[in-house]
């Protein structure tokens, strides 16, 4: 598109000064270039750099190279938006596409229970919405919910240079014991000073999951959750995940899985994705049940821990 703006602006000056056989030269070899057709290609030639006097002080020029924004009459009005916006939330934020395939049933299921009542035509709409067009009514929403600087992570020592190191057993994703272990910080969005973290340890091939609020992201305070989150697995630990964290990246933990026979393996610097079994879990349980507020103290970190019991003792299901 940039290299046919150019063309224009080169070739509409030799068009319009030209005569009828030069004109049809130039415009020839526009058309060949641009490959408009040559009724259009003929109007941008004439019109690109025409000045017209609109009122007494007011001259446009023409410009073909600019793009000319439609506005169009909005289809969806407050109403509409208010009521995708409200069952959006209700279902958690999905996305568009989602969103759309559950929305007959979910204003059938709520005016049945009486808690929706809509005019025909509102309904109507809502009814009939486009995914796409879901997606852009709710952006602004999507960008109050979104958060940065979430991760904690700092990097761990010389350390890491030596893991994966002995490996017991090979990494299975097919069968129960092999973790994926993270931290998810509870600072409230100010890292500053000691707050409570939780440590996540999600088993790759079951989905179990296992938490243990912790004072600090200290090294003895994660390595003695390690121990007991172990302790509460219904199957052998047989190997460990982390991230480059010195929290998880340090002498304690390496001796333990060595002296255990425990496979110690660690994901790439900033690749999210190489712990994306325990990086679900922290948003979907978590986050979820505890949200982005600040925890800090003994007392706290008691709460979450009685949190993480109840949450356990009802969902947890090994199947």
């Amino acid at each position: 598109m940039s290299e046919r703006r150019v063309l224009v602006k080169a070739c509409a000056e030799q068009y319009q000064r030209g005569t009828k056989r030069e004109r049809s030269a130039v415009l020839g070899r526009f058309v060949a270039a641009s490959g408009y057709c040559r009724a259009y290609a003929s109007w941008l030639l004439r019109w690109h750099g025409k000045r017209v006097r609109v009122g007494a002080r007011v001259v446009v020029v023409g410009d073909a190279t600019t793009r000319v924004r439609r506005r169009r009459e909005r289809v969806y009005g407050a109403e509409v938006v208010a009521v995708v916006t409200r069952l959006w939330k209700l279902l958690d934020c999905p996305s568009g596409k989602r969103l759309v395939a559950a929305l007959p049933g979910m204003v059938d299921a709520l005016e049945r229970h009486g808690e929706l009542t809509l005019p025909p035509e509102v309904r109507r709409q809502v009814l009939t919405i486009s995914a796409a067009t879901i997606d852009r009514v709710l952006a602004s929403e999507r960008k109050q919910l979104a958060l940065r600087s979430r991760s904690r992570t700092k990097p761990g020592t010389l350390l890491k240079h030596a893991i994966p190191v002995r490996t017991f057993a090979d990494w299975d994703e097919q069968r129960p014991g092999f973790v994926e272990i993270d931290l998810v910080a509870h600072d409230g969005g100010a890292a500053r000073g000691e707050y409570v973290q939780t440590l996540d340890l999600t088993d790759v091939a079951t989905g179990w999951t296992e938490l243990a609020a912790v004072p600090t992201r200290a090294q003895v305070w994660v390595f003695e959750a390690v121990q007991r989150l172990r302790a509460r697995l219904p199957f052998p630990l047989l190997g460990i995940d982390s991230d480059n964290g010195g929290e998880f990246i340090n002498k304690h933990l390496m001796a333990y899985c060595a002296k255990e026979m425990i496979t110690f393996t660690r994901g790439r610097p900033y690749r999210k994705n190489d712990s994306c079994f325990v990086e679900q879990k922290n948003w979907s349980v978590v986050r979820r049940f505890v949200g982005y507020d600040r925890f800090q103290g003994e007392v706290a970190r008691q709460a979450l821990d009685q949190l993480y019991g109840e949450l356990r003792c009802e969902s947890q299901d090994p199947s």
